[in-house]
């Protein structure tokens, strides 16, 4: 299990911007390269030229998951590329072991006019099975990707998420040393997804997994170590899966919601405090795990409203709703006698993981009565401290443990 399946070391990758100037230069490294020499400018940049990715190194062994994460255009497919030999780094050393399985883009490796079956032996020969040995897998596959009816059908008849299911299936069945998935995932209906993830877990036993994704939930479901990209460069490397998520979500700035209302109800002002800090005009109030907020609402209310209701959710930053607060719930009702008031809730333990969470806010006449507004992302606050997590909420039980003889 020590064997280190994939070695990367300082691999670099420019491209160019100008395609004349790109094929010139394709030329003469082509050239350079028959003649023996290296490339000129001992791989500096060149007019219209960029790194897509530059100066990375890392190492996996069997069991061993790698996230790659990043803002699109930080050079996450163009390293997975290069893994899988498709381009040639510009500078550096890759060392890959053993069979490599790759899903890379959607319906690559596919031949649009031959059937699911055909593809499938095709596929499978280019790995090297022998035509005995696809035989030996072609059920399992078939049962994987759920293709029973459609696996005489050509593939270009085929909707995104079958030949997701398909290209999955051929990857993993065949039982890999190194996996390669770029994004494909998201495509996919969730019951699939599920069982793509329980895959993976499986074939990790043997194998490593270098997993691509803008699914934050995925990626800290299955992968053991995390690398952050940004224009090419890594700017994070650490088993520390939990802050490297943290530091993505970062690279991204907060935007206000839209708001939803009548002219029966207004929020006319929204703070937050906790402590003695309070939230800036436009800004995010910073609050340690495990401290009070307090939510602070002014709201104009048609005093013909006689049952006004309120609630709020909670949601991280990939819209996940993990929290509610509804007015009712508690008993509370809302004196709406002069149409004019303020609302404070007040959560005395904020358990959340480290992050930035925003809160959406609504009114309605009655409890799952008519809208009177609905503002998403109405605020934003960041959970700061030690509580580190994929999961927004972070439990602190008190434990005990008790001695068995």
């Amino acid at each position: 299990m020590s064997e280190a399946l994939i070695k990367v070391e300082n691999i670099s990758k420019k491209f160019c911007k100008d395609l004349k100037r790109s094929l010139w230069y394709g030329m003469k490294d082509l050239g350079s390269e028959l003649l023996g020499q290296s490339h000129e400018n001992n791989g500096q940049l060149r007019k219209d030229e960029f790194w897509a990715v530059k100066d990375i190194s890392f190492e996996l062994k069997r069991g061993e998951c790698l996230g790659l994460i990043g803002r699109n255009g930080a050079g996450k497919t163009t390293l997975l590329r290069m893994l899988n030999g498709l381009i040639k780094p510009d500078k550096g050393r890759i060392e890959m072991h053993g069979m490599v399985g790759a899903l890379i883009s959607l319906g690559a490796g596919f031949n649009p006019i031959l059937t699911g079956r055909e593809n499938i032996y095709v596929n499978a020969s280019v790995l090297g099975l022998s035509k005995k040995e696809i035989d030996a897998k072609y059920n399992e596959i078939v049962d994987f990707a759920e293709l029973d009816e459609f696996i005489d059908a050509p593939v270009q008849s085929y909707s995104s998420g079958m030949q997701v299911r398909l290209g999955f299936a051929i990857a993993t069945t065949l039982e890999p040393d190194v996996l390669l998935v770029d994004e494909v995932l998201s495509v996919g209906d969730i019951g699939f997804v599920l069982k793509c993830l329980n895959r993976i877990d499986r074939i990790l036993k043997n194998a490593c997994v270098v997993f691509v994704s803008h699914r934050m939930p995925q990626v800290a479901r299955i992968c053991d170590q995390i690398i952050l990209l940004s224009k090419g460069e890594k700017i994070y490397h650490d088993t520390d899966v939990s802050k490297g998520i943290n530091l993505y979500y970062s690279m991204f700035k907060t935007e206000v919601g839209t708001f939803i209302g009548s002219d029966k109800a207004e929020l006319t002002r929204i703070s937050l405090e906790s402590g003695a800090q309070k939230i800036k005009p436009g800004g995010i109030l910073s609050i340690k795990y495990g401290e009070e907020l307090k939510i602070i609402l002014n709201i104009k209310i048609d005093q013909s409203i006689r049952h006004p209701h309120l609630y709020m959710a909670f949601y991280d930053r990939e819209q996940r709703n993990f929290a509610e607060i509804y007015s009712s719930n508690g008993g509370f009702i809302i004196d709406n006698k002069t149409g004019h008031t303020q609302i404070e809730a007040i959560i005395s333990n904020i358990n959340f993981s480290q992050g930035i969470y925003s809160i959406a806010i609504g009114l309605t006449e009655k409890h799952g009565g008519k809208v009177l507004f609905r503002h998403h992302s109405a605020v934003h606050f960041q959970v700061i401290g030690v509580q580190h997590g994929w999961a927004p909420i972070q439990l602190k039980p008190t434990w005990r443990q008790n001695n068995i003889s």
